[in-house]
């Protein structure tokens, strides 16, 4: 059980930072997206993790 929590830990984690991203994104995000779209959920939600660490401490 212990094993089994410990690995779900991080999904939650990277599920409430994607989820932070919402609609709201900028011109070359969508642009991106629709030229070169996310192959399959790990790609597409470490997109959405990079956005949501983006804006909260713009590079």
């Amino acid at each position: 059980m212990r094993l089994l929590r410990a690995a779900l830990m991080p999904m939650l984690l990277l599920a409430t930072l994607a989820a932070c991203t919402g609609g709201n994104r900028t011109f070359g995000e969508r642009a991106r997206d629709t030229i070169d779209p996310p192959n399959g959920p790990v790609e597409s939600t470490g997109r959405a993790v990079d956005r949501a660490i983006d804006r909260v401490r713009p590079n």
